[in-house]
């Protein structure tokens, strides 16, 4: 057959060809199939496993998220962390069984009650609480020293937003005040600060981590430390993304290759990254105080002020050779800062710690990019990044922000 004669009998055979399956149902198909049998799994309740669960006491893992309390009343909030069905049948205030009522009858899995407890406690005294499952399990809840819970009236939360202003934004706003003194260094001294923030903003890193996966240890419910991970590569692949979008946007200096991140650009960056973290550091100051553990002394405000001051100057030294505007500064100054305003006026009235947990770790992951996106300005002019210099910048800013960090006794 020659090849006319081929391509006249593909041609008549086309016609007669089932047209192609769009590739939008070959994508939607099997997530149909699998949330059908995923339902008659349900419905039909795991057939042919029942016995496993035969003898088995249900499961229950409760957390207990804030305690607060009023004239004559304690109020907890509890969350059910455990696979299964979790209901509170009584109340034990250090020995005595109390009243009391509760939002929720039965909590299922990851769904929350709060309990209000008629109890005339004593300003000073500490108290024990167990509350106890309808199958007889304890959830305990200490008070060290009972304290009447602030109201979360006007008042508080013009309190909690000069609380963010005191330790956010006017200690980033005077750490900015070395911009002077950052201008007339000479390139190795620039290096050395540069060094300085890296290891400022590596220590803020480490430091978020460790304070998030603290809020969530021994916690299982939406996913326990997991969301702290998660947070962190979010947010460095959000500023990743946000680097190369000001990239792409900026003139190339050589032709075909992209120009190297402007020093304005990454101060903005810088910014942006210690603004996440302060606002995860509001929200763990204005949810402390809302629950009475923490005293807005005047020793506690200075230490704040002190450690967050040397956030100011990681944020104007990338900018030691440009000439700023001070309105672009004052807008680096309160995308930095003003986050805690708005971190403790959040954390006073809606904490949640997976929720607190997870924007630590959004705080830690930007700073952590931002100090890897830095790494390249500390190269001399052998090329070398990791000098005597550079090396003894990033400790010394470890160290500032350990010594300064023991400042603030929360």
């Amino acid at each position: 057959m020659s090849l006319d004669e081929k391509s006249a009998a593909a041609l008549a055979a086309a016609p007669h060809r089932r047209p192609p399956v769009p590739r939008w149902l070959l994508g939607i198909g099997p997530l149909v199939l699998i949330a059908i049998l995923l339902g008659l799994f349900t419905l039909l309740n795991a057939p042919g496993l029942n016995k496993l669960s035969e003898g088995v006491p249900p499961k229950e893992e409760v957390a207990v998220e804030d305690v607060r309390l009023t004239a004559g009343q304690i109020t907890i909030t509890v969350r059910n962390e455990g696979p299964d069905p979790v209901s509170i049948a009584q109340v034990n205030v250090s020995d005595y069984y109390a009243v009391f009522t509760q939002t929720r009858e039965t909590m299922a899995p990851l769904e929350s009650t709060t309990l209000t407890i008629i109890y005339n406690w004593v300003e000073g005294d500490p108290y024990e609480v167990a509350l106890v499952t309808s199958n007889g399990g304890k959830i305990p809840a200490v008070i060290d020293a009972a304290a009447l819970s602030p109201e979360r009236g006007s008042s508080f939360f013009g309190l909690m937003l000069l609380m963010g202003i005191y330790v956010g934004v006017i200690p980033v706003a005077l750490g900015m005040l070395w911009m002077p003194f950052v201008r007339r260094s000479s390139a190795s001294w620039v290096r050395v600060l540069l060094g300085v923030t890296v290891g400022l903003l590596a220590f803020l890193a480490i430091d978020a981590t460790l304070e998030a996966v603290g809020l969530v240890a021994g916690s299982g419910a939406f996913g326990g430390p997991m969301v702290v991970f998660l947070g962190a590569v979010t947010a460095y692949l959000i500023l990743e993304g946000t680097d190369a979008w000001m990239r792409r946007h900026q003139n190339s200096t050589t032709a075909g290759q992209p120009s190297a991140l402007p020093p304005q650009h990454l101060a903005l960056l810088i910014a942006i990254g210690i603004g996440l973290h302060n606002f995860g550091e509001g929200l763990a100051i204005g949810s402390a105080y809302a629950v009475g553990s923490l005293a807005l002394g005047a020793s506690l405000i200075v230490g704040f002020a002190v450690h967050n001051t040397t956030e100011g100057l990681a944020i104007v030294t990338p900018l030691a050779k440009q000439a700023p505007s001070l309105g672009r500064l004052v807008i680096l100054g309160l995308i930095a800062g003003a986050p805690a305003a708005a971190g403790a006026l959040i954390g006073a009235t809606v904490y949640q710690p997976a929720l607190a947990a997870f924007l630590l770790g959004i705080g830690a992951g930007a700073v952590a990019q931002v100090a890897v996106k830095l790494l390249p300005m500390l190269k001399d002019t052998a090329g070398k990044t990791f000098t005597p210099l550079t090396g003894a910048g990033i400790v010394l800013g470890m160290g500032l922000m350990f010594a300064t960090g023991l400042l603030v006794q929360a």
